[in-house]
């Protein structure tokens, strides 16, 4: 019989579409969900969206749980695991991308794994973020919940005193607990390394196209192949392994100190392993997906 496999995305959007292609063309069935169609019935634990129970279905591929980073992006994931206690095989695992969404959760992980990264100071206190700002010379604040670049800011400790109170208090509103990383000097690009399964398909750059201080898609970088020594692969693979990820691309940048990880992704991105590297990720991913479930 043929499995039955939900993907949870954006509808409309080109990952999440491609996907539910992918495993529409394997199995001939389709429904992709946004989160927010979605109710759960505690009394019954069970997951509701469009009449369809998700429980009752063989797997849920997650591609994009909202399109904004929020606490509440962790309360949607949360549900996924009442179906996974019915036996519904959740791609990743729920408990996995929890630990992904939040940045603080992720680096802590990293840094316990003994994984190389930009130099990293969490404080809530201004004064304190002042000192970090002098001491790094130029910081990048990071919102807790965020992608490609979303509501992170840079700040120089040119600025004089008043000004960057100024600066970092309004960085503080929206952002009580506050994710301070030294700015690295980088060459214009840095790396998607994509991984399948915890096996290693290619490496895609982003490319800076302008002044931005980030090679984020959003920003106007540009996507390109890109073969990275062995022990850049090792040390990708080492940091994705402390998750687990069904699919993933770890970010990583070159220093001259060597290279550095900046995040292993809670979903990875089919758009740069197309366009950079030219496979196409949504296929081997289904194909991944129904081997599982075999």
């Amino acid at each position: 019989m043929a499995k039955k496999i939900a993907v949870i995305g954006i509808p409309g959007k080109w990952s999440t579409e491609v996907l539910a292609d992918a495993l529409e063309e394997r199995t001939g069935f389709r429904l992709v969900l946004d989160m927010a169609e979605v109710h759960a019935d505690l009394e019954t634990n069970s997951l509701w969206a469009r009449g369809v129970n998700l429980c009752e279905l063989d797997g849920l591929a997650v591609k994009k749980i909202s399109q904004v980073y929020s606490p509440n992006t962790l309360d949607r994931i949360e549900l996924l695991r009442l179906a996974e206690k019915k036996g519904v095989r959740v791609f990743s695992k729920a408990e996995t991308i929890i630990r992904m969404i939040d940045r603080l959760s992720c680096t802590v992980t990293l840094r316990n794994g003994d994984i190389p990264m930009p130099k990293t100071q969490v404080c809530e206190s201004v004064d304190i973020a002042m000192e970090i700002v002098k001491t790094y010379g130029e910081a990048v604040f990071k919102p807790l919940f965020s992608t490609k670049a979303r509501g992170m800011c840079v700040i120089s400790a040119d600025l004089d005193d008043a000004t960057m109170r100024t600066e970092i208090e309004a960085f503080k509103q929206d952002n009580p607990v506050m994710y301070i990383q030294q700015k690295l000097g980088l060459p214009g690009r840095d790396y998607g390394m994509v991984f399948l399964g915890g096996r290693y398909l290619g490496t895609y750059a982003r490319v800076s196209q302008n002044e931005s201080w980030n090679t984020t898609i959003n920003s106007g970088g540009k996507y390109a192949l890109h073969e990275p020594p062995q022990s850049t692969i090792e040390l990708a693979s080492k940091a994705e392994r402390l998750f687990g990820m069904d699919f993933t691309t770890v970010d990583v940048a070159d220093t001259p100190e060597g290279p550095i990880v900046f995040e292993v992704s809670a979903f990875g991105g089919f758009k740069g392993a197309k366009e950079g590297i030219g496979i196409d990720a949504a296929a081997l991913y289904a194909d991944y997906i129904l081997e599982e479930l075999a």
